[in-house]
């Protein structure tokens, strides 16, 4: 395994065909490199947005250069900021299909969208949007668009779940997956239906059994009221840990604090090893 810490620069120039990198930078928001392909996921790049303060380091901006493409889960505010996504520039953006009129009155044009069941070529790779059970609405009364998780396909593979609860075809990516990014936990003090928490998330990764899971969508955000009464953020991955150690042994766990990055080979390369920590 090659990890670098909060802050380390792109490596993307030297990243081999066959290699497989995720750069956690908090929340949802995490930058896959995959065959020297780089997309990042939900981008919530500010201190702040709506009520919802950052808790955790803030994302070095210099590991987001060279951008492929941005891939949206959902629309929720804290998977999907209008102004975070205008920081980046004239990027591509993947989004659930409902959601270009939406980016599109916030000046975010270059918008693909995607439903569960199909897929888009991205610079060699091929990007299948999955099922996610998850509210589909912004607010209430707004905007809505069928959430979606998506496995990324070239020399290997990842899965990024987005925002959804335990579902059962989640077994038919049984044996495809090199790298899953499960969500653990939330924002608040608990998560209702529609989340996983890190029960039902190692139930999902007995169902998925990837060569590697990371933890995602934990001690990221607070409450800008509740800011110190964050007590123990590691808890929700820890507790994951010890319970994937239970139901799926074969699975390794890699928690990655935000803006660690953590790489493995890709089965193509390896035939099933991974490199050594």
């Amino acid at each position: 395994m090659v990890s670098s810490g909060p802050g380390s620069a792109p490596q993307s120039d030297t990243q081999p065909a066959g290699s497989l990198a995720v750069t956690w930078l908090g929340h949802a928001t995490t930058l896959i490199e995959l065959d020297g392909v780089r997309v990042l996921t939900d981008p919530i790049l500010r201190d702040r947005v709506g009520p919802l303060r950052r808790v955790a380091a803030r994302v070095d901006h210099a590991v987001l250069e060279g951008l492929d493409a941005v891939l949206i889960s959902h629309l929720h505010a804290d998977h999907l900021d209008a102004a975070s996504l205008r920081m980046l520039g004239s990027t591509r953006v993947l989004a659930p299909r409902g959601a270009r009129r939406w980016l599109a009155r916030r000046r975010i044009r270059d918008v693909e969208e995607l439903a569960p069941g199909e897929h888009t070529e991205l610079a060699g790779l091929t990007v299948r949007a999955t099922p996610a059970v998850h509210d589909r609405r912004r607010w209430p009364l707004g905007v809505s668009a069928r959430p979606m998780g998506a496995v990324l396909e070239g020399s290997g593979s990842c899965y990024f779940a987005g925002d959804t609860d335990l579902y059962p075809a989640m077994a038919e990516l049984a044996g495809a997956i090199d790298l899953a990014l499960l969500p653990v936990w939330g924002w608040g003090s608990g998560v209702g239906p529609g989340h996983l928490d890190p029960a039902r998330a190692a139930d999902a990764v007995r169902l998925i059994s990837p060569r590697v899971v990371v933890p995602v969508h934990w001690g990221t955000l607070a409450l800008a009221w509740r800011v110190r009464q964050v007590a123990d953020a590691a808890l929700p991955p820890r507790r994951f840990s010890e319970l994937v150690r239970r139901v799926a042994p074969e699975v390794e766990v890699r928690v990655l604090a935000p803006g660690e990055r953590t790489e493995l080979v890709s089965r193509a390369r390896s035939a099933g090893r991974i490199e050594p920590s």
